[in-house]
């Protein structure tokens, strides 16, 4: 096999969740909110949260090897892993996986997208494969959103979950089922204040001096983020089918990211999809950021929903903003 004609193959898929759930019944208790409140808005009924004594690596390793034993495989030549919500600010968190994963001196390294992480580190794992720099790549989105939402917040803690997911990607030829097809990532940094965690960074770096001022919380706008997140999530999964050389109306599966009923079925009623090939998982995992997609992925495939021979398109939006797509044919592969 050449270089020229390395394809990347999904050929593994793996997820975990915290044991913890929460019930919108139970934030009803604590917040001024409600079960029918949160599900008309967002068609959300529970979401799983961490621990307080586990971190993003912890749910990643977990994912990650899970991965990995779907593919039959104890070991990938790289690791990337996509997250807003790292152990640290530095160093960055995917070398630990590696570490605690046994896969030895690899190549690790973290991509920040927020919600499109898992797009983006897609991509960017197939073209460690397209060069041969890897032959395996474990791609990993995993986010603790527990860690940094405003517990006073309605809006941001009825929506957010906790949770990891994780494909092993393979060099293989092109013509195989679960070959990664057309992508397309974009972004448009114009729009960064709407999706945003304003203090701790080097714009605003956490002081004493300026602790009364500082918001070290995921804030969100609503309104401007869901017509957005329709607009450029329609746009590119249309490219990206557009591009494989399929008709919008032959994609058998759009798994987009899971932020919000509205914004799935939004996506698939511009795409003239029936809304029965968006399957949804959102209900009882919330948004779970970078794990979204696999995550969502796996219950699909669990729930007969996504099966072997599916034409199908990946999209998310998130943050940056950042927005994208991928096709492929779905393999015959089960999650872990």
């Amino acid at each position: 096999m050449t270089v020229k004609t390395r394809a990347s193959i999904l050929a593994g898929l793996g997820t975990w969740l915290p044991d913890r759930i929460v019930t919108n019944d139970e934030l009803g208790r604590e917040l001024d909110t409600s079960d029918e409140w949160i599900r008309s808005r967002t068609g959300i009924g529970r979401r799983h949260v961490a621990d307080p004594g586990t971190a993003t690596s912890d749910m990643a390793v977990e994912a990650g090897a899970r991965a990995l034993k779907s593919a039959g495989q104890d070991r990938a030549d790289a690791v990337v892993l996509a997250t807003t919500t790292p152990d640290r600010i530095c160093p960055a968190t995917a070398p630990l996986v590696a570490a605690r994963l046994g896969l030895g001196p690899v190549p690790a390294f973290d991509v920040s997208a927020v919600c499109t992480g898992f797009l983006y580190a897609l991509v960017t794992a197939r073209g460690l494969i397209a060069t041969a720099i890897a032959d395996s790549v474990l791609v990993i989105g995993a986010d603790t959103y527990s860690r940094i939402l405003d517990p006073r917040d309605r809006s941001t803690r009825a929506i957010f979950g906790d949770g990891a997911g994780a494909v092993l990607l393979r060099a293989g030829g092109p013509e195989e089922p679960g070959a990664l097809g057309p992508a397309v990532l974009a972004s448009d940094g114009s729009g960064e204040e709407l999706i945003s965690v304003r203090t701790g960074g080097s714009r605003e770096p956490f002081r004493a001096e300026n602790a009364a001022d500082a918001d070290p919380y995921f804030r969100m706008n609503g309104k401007a983020v869901f017509r957005n997140a329709v607009e450029r999530m329609t746009q590119s999964a249309r490219q990206v089918a557009e591009e494989a050389g399929w008709t919008v109306d032959s994609i058998d599966r759009l798994i987009a990211h899971q932020a919000n009923l509205r914004i799935l079925y939004g996506v698939a009623d511009q795409l003239k999809l029936g809304r029965d090939r968006c399957p949804v998982h959102l209900d009882r995992v919330g948004n779970t950021a970078a794990a979204s997609l696999p995550l969502a992925l796996a219950d699909a495939v669990t729930g007969r929903r996504l099966l072997p021979g599916h034409r199908t398109v990946l999209t998310a939006f998130g943050g940056g903003l950042t927005w994208g797509a991928s096709a492929f044919i779905w393999p015959d592969v089960q999650p872990v």
